[in-house]
């Protein structure tokens, strides 16, 4: 028998770094400069006094460093340093060659405002939503998502592991990255919105208000426990909004009526707080499944089962992994796992830049699914992004021109399309199970 191998160590995001920046892809610059024509820098005029002061001409101009971080994050450079050199070397993306020291670029990344950022961010997202309607829902879920003016999941995630990269910070106790709120979209996992905290230890709640503000009325939103709060849910059915989430174990509740049952699940009216001053006001749907051996409790304020049927009300949950996948691809995939600078403000824009190429090359597996007419679930996003290189070189090659098309000719070389699991099978064997054998 073979040895067994040992269990890996450490934080799983923190992967081996590349030594070598990736080639430029001239259909990818092409796509972000559409997104961030001049027109994005607009936010410079609203500036006055110091910050006006500080973003007049010099050469690390805004336009410079939205190129330098956009860069640094789909061209996957190491570092800052490396950065400087291909700066002088040959540019990157609209700006031409310059001479320029990574420890003012780095000074640059402390000071630049993060409104401006922030804005630009902003307006890719809108921006990417007016480019296309095209989108690769599967049939199940079209029906779903005409239902609501937005189907959005929200989720934090701690970035303080991060701060080990740089050694100026290795023996030290100060925490830089803090913590993000981000929310996507269930069906196109485009990014929608995100907020950042200094406080790696901030509850999820620090972003309720800000998440109920953004989503529309008639939207829905999932999330999961970290949000649970009677107020908030009231707030939802107040403002004419929905969601989805879990039930909170112990929590009390009274069952004013059953809209149906089966073997394996049960759908009912319930009303929480049985037992508190405060209880919830508006009533509730709980949808509970047995999945396997152990039973799940979801709860909804979309009453009428004919807008969110029940099994739809379970497996819209589990759609919020999506988000989770979110964060591992930008972790993993993208380099967030790994901060340029030691500075909160660095790491602010760094997500914003990372975010901003994550919808780039979201909106691009889109476009492949629709080519090869298969859900945007099944096509793998890390598959796309390393399909990527072997394009640069078909072009300097003279053997490609679009990588849409490069792709999809070549989707089993490349494993563009997830195999199915083991477990997904197991998925649909207890999804028949639940919903029609025992109806």
């Amino acid at each position: 028998m073979g040895r067994k191998r040992p269990a890996r160590k450490g934080n799983p995001d923190l992967r081996q770094q590349k030594h070598i920046p990736a080639p430029p892809i001239e259909e990818i610059e092409k796509q972000l400069y559409s997104l961030l024509s001049p027109a994005s820098f607009k936010p410079l005029k609203l500036c006055s006094g110091k910050d006006e002061k500080k973003l007049r001409e010099r050469i690390l101009t805004l336009p410079v460093m939205m190129a330098i971080v956009l860069s640094l994050v789909y061209r996957q450079i190491p570092g800052i340093r490396e950065v400087g050199r291909i700066l002088s070397e040959e540019g990157l993306l609209w700006v031409e060659r310059i001479e320029v020291s990574a420890q003012a670029i780095s000074k640059r990344l402390q000071t630049l405002p993060i409104k401006l950022f922030t804005q630009i961010f902003e307006q890719v997202i809108a921006r990417i939503q007016l480019q296309t309607q095209l989108t690769a829902i599967s049939s199940d879920w079209q029906p779903v998502s005409q239902r609501f003016t937005a189907i959005w999941i929200a989720d934090g995630s701690t970035l303080e592991a991060l701060r080990r990269k740089l050694k100026a910070l290795k023996d030290t106790d100060k925490t830089v990255a803090g913590k993000i709120m981000m929310v996507v979209a269930a069906f196109t996992h485009q990014p929608v919105a995100t907020w950042y905290t200094t406080n790696s230890k901030a509850n999820d709640k620090t972003w309720c208000d800000q998440l109920l503000e953004r989503l529309p009325v008639g939207g829905l939103l999932i999330f999961d426990l970290g949000f649970f709060k009677f107020p908030w849910f009231d707030e939802f059915t107040a403002t004419k909004k929905f969601f989805v989430t879990r039930l909170r174990e112990k929590t009390a509740y009274t069952v004013v009526r059953c809209l149906s049952s089966g073997q394996f699940y049960r759908d009912e009216i319930i009303t929480m707080g049985e037992y508190r001053s405060h209880p919830c006001k508006h009533p509730v749907r709980l949808v509970s499944v047995l999945w396997g051996a152990t039973w799940y409790y979801y709860l909804t304020n979309v009453i009428d089962p004919q807008i969110l049927a029940a099994q739809q009300v379970c497996e819209l949950y589990r759609r919020r992994w999506r988000v989770e996948d979110a964060f591992l691809l930008t972790k993993r995939l993208l380099g967030l796992a790994y901060i340029w600078v030691g500075d909160s403000n660095g790491v602010q824009i760094q997500i914003l830049a990372t975010w901003i190429f994550y919808a780039v090359l979201n909106q691009l597996c889109t476009q492949v699914a629709i080519a090869l007419n298969q859900p945007l679930d099944r096509i793998s996003t890390e598959m796309v992004f390393r399909g990527l290189y072997h394009f640069s070189q078909a072009v300097l090659r003279g053997d490609a021109s679009e990588v849409v098309s490069y792709l999809v000719e070549r989707q089993k070389l490349f494993g563009l399309v997830k195999t199915r699991r083991k477990r997904q099978s197991l998925d649909d064997a207890y999804t028949q199970q639940i919903w029609v054998l025992s109806s």
